[in-house]
């Protein structure tokens, strides 16, 4: 993206949520967000509903274009015009939302501000009445309308602003979204609302405090994932999929990359209704095709994919998760590792991926520090079994207060089924077997503001870089940073060690980065011992005098006021 086009979004952000907040006041805060998030998604489908039939309307009148509906002298006939650019077919094939005409933004502009009445519709050049009830029941009846059309979408659209009773609020943010210019020389529409969404999405994460780390993951973490992972193409799975973030940026890795929209099979499971109603959204504002169930459902007993085998899943679970197992049973196929403590999902939601895990596939999942190291209620004994079947291929502490929801330090880890040589060209895996890498990233980032920490885009790819180098290439026997594409990979005390797994063994299978890594190393002092002391003696001496000094000085202008000390 350009300088001009990041800028673009940047004052976009602040523009939009600046004057969406001035509107909080006149809607419940339980319900400001799905109120914004609903506006946002009917303005962009109607958006790319208009740009598509601007095109229709553009090739009709065009004799050069296949599509041209002139006759011999070039007429077009009006009714033929307007029955061709409602037809459904020119809309789906571009792969754009079909948009019934009550849910189109000009519409919903129009008649914002309307308190009842009969409005008009007209569809394939005939009109109909509509009873109008207030925009709040017009909204609701503008999704579903759209739910309709675009049955993927079924009982995924937030149809209740009649009930929140949000009136009042809404011609503001109608007319908010209709003033901002969704338009820019180097960005598409699409990439514009998306952006906006996840904005939103992270602002309103740090409005709810804990309960936003249900539908938001930062993103910086997410590319890490992504950019360590590599998703190009093939089944992409989340099990506890939040608001998207995981398929958004894999999407886009796609495309950074020079791939093509579809390459990837998006698959997710969400348990909360409203997360994964956002996720829904989040995924068809980019036109991504994705299947995340037939409904909302715990991944522990309605798994919503059960045959499903994935080439990459990645995931954010909640931390230390307590009474996860309620209708789960001990004998569980999952659990080929060991059967999960009731009392911390954390090796539940592994093995639950690993179980979905493709024989190529590899995964990523966070998870709390404690994960590496606790021996408490079997979890010792699984990340054994899971260390000596050589599962682990990475391990990633993190900087602490990286997260809005919670405080607790995380890690993340990368597990794979095959570690072999795959193919010897230089951007395929190396033979791996017995090794693990370990990355201490803790000292990297930098303060975004008073509470949170966030890695810039160079850290990120210190990171990714480092792993890519030690998966690809040999490691050297020279200390360095390993980093680059086509570099060799080698060990940096403070920050990466490849260790064997005889050395995990002696560690008690405690996966902590900082055991392997150990300290960063020291600048040799240039400087001969007996003359830095001599130098640092006649300092110190040259600093006593001038305490002395300056105490009596301050003695003398007191007794000159009469006091004595």
């Amino acid at each position: 993206m350009s300088d001009d086009g990041q800028q673009y979004l940047n004052d976009l952000d602040k523009r939009l949520w600046s004057a969406a907040d001035r509107l909080r006041a006149n809607v419940n805060p339980g319900d400001y967000m799905h109120v914004v998030l609903g506006l946002v998604f009917l303005k962009y489908i109607s958006d790319a509903f208009k740009e598509r039939r601007d095109e229709l309307k553009k090739a009709f009148f065009d004799p050069e274009n296949d599509y041209y509906l002139g006759d011999d002298s070039g007429m077009v006939d009006p009714e033929m015009l307007e029955q061709e650019l409602e037809a459904r077919d020119y809309y789906t094939e571009k792969n754009v939302f079909w948009v019934p005409a009550l849910a189109r933004w000009d519409f919903i502009k129009d008649n914002a501000k309307v308190a009842a009445g009969s409005l008009l519709e007209v569809r394939n050049g005939r009109t109909f009445q509509y009873e109008f009830k207030g925009i709040g029941r017009l909204l609701d009846d503008a999704l579903d309308a759209v739910e309709k059309e675009n049955p993927r979408l079924k009982n995924v659209l937030d149809k209740d602003y009649a009930r929140k009773r949000v009136d009042e609020a809404l011609p503001g943010l109608i007319d908010l979204l209709s003033t901002v210019p969704f338009q820019h020389q180097s960005l598409k529409a699409k990439d514009i609302l998306g952006h906006v969404y996840e904005y939103f999405l992270g602002e309103f994460s740090i409005a709810a405090g804990k309960r936003g780390g249900e539908f938001y993951t930062p993103k910086s973490i997410v590319s890490l994932i992504v950019e360590m992972l590599e998703p190009f193409q093939g089944r992409v799975y989340d099990p506890c999929c939040g608001s998207g973030g995981f398929f958004v940026q894999s999407e886009r890795f796609v495309e950074e990359h020079g791939g093509r929209i579809g390459q990837l099979s998006v698959y997710g499971q969400e348990a909360n209704p409203t997360t994964w109603r956002l996720a829904s959204m989040n995924m068809a504002i980019r036109g991504m095709d994705f299947d995340f169930g037939k409904e909302p459902a715990s991944t522990y007993t309605r798994p919503q994919h059960p045959d499903l085998r994935a080439d990459f899943i990645m995931a954010n679970p909640p931390f230390n998760m307590k009474d996860w197992n309620e209708g789960v049973q001990h004998e569980d196929v999952r659990w080929k590792y060991g059967v999960p403590p009731a009392g911390n999902a954390n090796f539940a939601w592994m093995q639950h991926m690993i179980h979905h895990l493709a024989p190529n596939g590899s995964m990523a999942l966070l998870l709390a520090n404690g994960s590496m190291s606790s021996n408490t209620n079997n979890e010792g004994e699984i990340r054994k079994a899971l260390i000596e079947a050589d599962l682990i291929e990475c391990m990633v502490a993190l900087p602490g207060q990286l997260f809005t929801n919670t405080q607790i330090p995380a890690c993340i880890w990368f597990l794979t089924r095959n570690k072999r040589e795959r193919g010897n060209a230089a951007s395929h895996p190396r033979q791996r077997q017995g090794e693990t890498l370990f990355i201490d990233a803790r000292n990297l980032g930098y303060m975004k503001d008073r509470v949170l920490r966030d890695f810039k885009a160079e850290d990120i790819a210190r990171v990714a870089d480092t792993f890519h180098a030690w998966k690809r290439h040999s490691p050297s026997p020279l200390a360095g940073e390993g980093r680059g594409e086509g570099a060799a990979y080698a060990d940096t005390p403070g920050f990466c060690k490849a260790a064997t797994l005889e050395e995990i063994r002696k560690q008690d299978h405690v996966l902590t980065p900082g055991r392997y890594v150990g300290a960063a190393a020291q600048e040799e002092d240039s400087e001969p011992f007996e003359e830095k002391m001599a130098r640092l003696t006649a300092t110190l001496g040259q600093q006593f005098a001038e305490s002395a000094r300056l105490e009596a000085a301050i003695r003398k202008n007191l007794a000159g006021l009469g006091y004595e000390i």
